[in-house]
Parts: structure tokens; C-alpha cells; sequence
């Protein structure tokens, strides 16, 4: 059975957070990605989509997501399945931020829902219609 040493852990920092890659396939024969988000307190991350299911656990702090238009305040110990193609925010609670493991199926693609960059986005972030595989679920 192939163990994943956290000394092999890859970590990706954004202007909103430092996502730990814990595995996925370029780190061995990982059939999902799975990743621990940190996030700053106080963060709003990009409006953005992915074309496959995400699931996330939180497992410290609080957050508000948005899903399309409706807003959920989630906590440690909740989970939530972000369904493919749905328009999603994420905003941490401005004092904790939050904390959070995420699963997703190899190869899940992160793209603007609108086409759209948003000038502020990071270097990572998908520009135009692109749409990418983020580097923490690699």
C-alpha cells in the first residue's frame, strides 16, 4: 500500500491561501486529488466553477459559500458536495479563516464561469475561457 510522507506534501500559496496537495497522481497512484486548504481570515475568493464534483470538509474555522445564489455559513465537522459546473465564493470568517480538506476526482478542471479574468486574479488562476487543472490537485 504507498504511503505519501507529509515531507512529500506539496504546498501551492495564493494571495487567499496555502493549499496542500496530501495526494494525487504525480505523487503516486492516487485515483483522486485530495488537498488541505488554509485560509486567511477575512478572504473572499474568485467566483469560479469547476467541471467536476468537489466535496469538502471543514474541519476548522467558518466560511460563507456561495453556490449560484444561495449563501451557506459552514464550520468544523460540516461537508459539503459542490456539485460539477455550479458557480461557487468562498469568504473565511475574518478572525479564524478556515481550514478545510477537499476531494476531487483526477484531472477536475477549474475555469471562469463567465469567460472572464478577473485583473486581480493570481498567476494560477485560469485566464479567459481557459480551463486548467490547479496545481495542488496535480
Amino acid at each position: 500500500m504507498p504511503t505519501i510522507p507529509s515531507a512529500d506534501a506539496r504546498r501551492t500559496e495564493t494571495p487567499n491561501a496555502v493549499m496542500t496537495t496530501l495526494a494525487s497522481p504525480t505523487q503516486g497512484p492516487a485515483g483522486q486529488a485530495v488537498w488541505r486548504v488554509d485560509a486567511k481570515p477575512g478572504m473572499e475568493g474568485p467566483v469560479h466553477a469547476f467541471d467536476s464534483e468537489l466535496i469538502w470538509t471543514w474541519i476548522d474555522g467558518s466560511a460563507t459559500v456561495t453556490l449560484e445564489r444561495d449563501r451557506f455559513t459552514v464550520g468544523p465537522g460540516d461537508t459539503m458536495i459542490l456539485p460539477a459546473d455550479v458557480t461557487r465564493q468562498m469568504s473565511a470568517d475574518p478572525r479564524d479563516g478556515f481550514a478545510a480538506i477537499v476531494v476531487a476526482p483526477v484531472g477536475a478542471r477549474v475555469y471562469n464561469p463567465d469567460g472572464t479574468s478577473d485583473p486581480d486574479a493570481c498567476d494560477i488562476a485560469p485566464k479567459g475561457t481557459e480551463r486548467t487543472v490547479p496545481p495542488w490537485a496535480r
